[in-house]
């Protein structure tokens, strides 16, 4: 069963709208109304690409790593966002925490709600 702040495997597009790679996707959150669509924001081990203050840094030393799923020190990409089919989805690889998760929510709004920063 798919819920928000799990770690999912996704295909995840490339801004050209190419194929990408398969890579690990944060569940935002499921969309309201009767499809199985999800909000969720990529996730890459090229940490080096994060943006200061705003993406989410996944550290090995953290204690929700080891339930992450993750292979190394990674980046939520939080703009990196897409709306998936939940059929699309290729499996559950492990969850962050509810603290992780609202971080990453509250910071996605905030910047929604105040772009310009």
């Amino acid at each position: 069963m798919k819920e928000a702040g799990q770690i999912v495997a996704f295909q995840f597009p490339e801004t050209s709208l190419q194929p990408g790679k398969i890579r690990p996707a944060l569940l935002l959150g499921k969309l309201p109304g009767p499809y199985d669509d999800w909000l969720l924001c990529m996730i890459s081990s090229q940490t080096r690409q994060a943006v200061a203050g705003f993406d989410e840094i996944v550290q090995t030393t953290d204690p929700d790593y080891s339930s992450s799923g993750l292979k190394t020190t990674s980046v939520i990409r939080i703009g990196r966002v897409a709306v998936v089919e939940g059929t699309m989805l290729l499996g559950a690889v492990g969850a962050v925490s509810t603290e992780r998760l609202d971080r990453v929510r509250h910071r996605l709004a905030d910047w929604l709600l105040n772009p310009s920063r």
